[in-house]
């Protein structure tokens, strides 16, 4: 997709560890090689997961599923957290801290569009719970219920497409 928009990667300013699920952040070592520019952000416990190299709540490891993923060692270069605004170009990207699926999951509002992560997947399906990985029902639902009542338009999950939000059974 960035190939697609003819997007200069030597002009990446952020690289956002949305939570600390292994699926979302097993390449940010790598690409803040690749790309120095780039500040690593996360929320304050993302960053204590991917320092300690939590294997079992990044879902690194999960011994019953015989499943085991390599998790470099990350430090993010700075925390971010409810109410705080990510600057790209003449844009503000508004973070949003929404909990539930991990303690750290963050979603990302631009205009109309909210990236809400793994809160929502495809369609408007409720995300992964996972006590075991640190999920919290209550903090969830209370997530879901803040996107639901929200003005956004747009919904973009972290493993779907985008679709609109009067579609989706939140």
């Amino acid at each position: 997709m960035i190939r697609q928009m003819d997007f200069p990667l030597s002009s990446c300013k952020y690289l956002v560890a949305t939570h600390a699920d292994v699926d979302h952040i097993q390449g940010l070592k790598k690409a803040k090689d690749l790309l120095p520019s780039g500040e690593t952000v996360g929320h304050p416990e993302t960053k204590r997961l991917l320092i300690a190299g939590d294997r079992v709540r990044t879902y690194a490891e999960i011994s019953a599923q015989d499943i085991s993923i390599d998790l470099p060692t990350i430090k993010l270069d700075r925390t971010i957290d409810e109410g705080d605004l990510l600057k790209v170009g003449k844009q503000q990207v508004e973070v949003w801290h929404t909990p539930g699926h991990t303690h750290g999951q963050l979603s990302f509002r631009l205009g109309d569009l909210l990236l809400c992560g793994d809160n929502i997947y495809r369609d408007g399906c409720v995300g992964n719970i996972d006590a075991h990985h640190g999920s919290d029902l209550p903090s969830f639902i209370r997530s879901l219920e803040r996107i639901r009542d929200s003005d956004v338009k747009w919904l973009l999950p972290s493993h779907g497409p985008i679709f609109r939000k009067d579609n989706a059974q939140l």
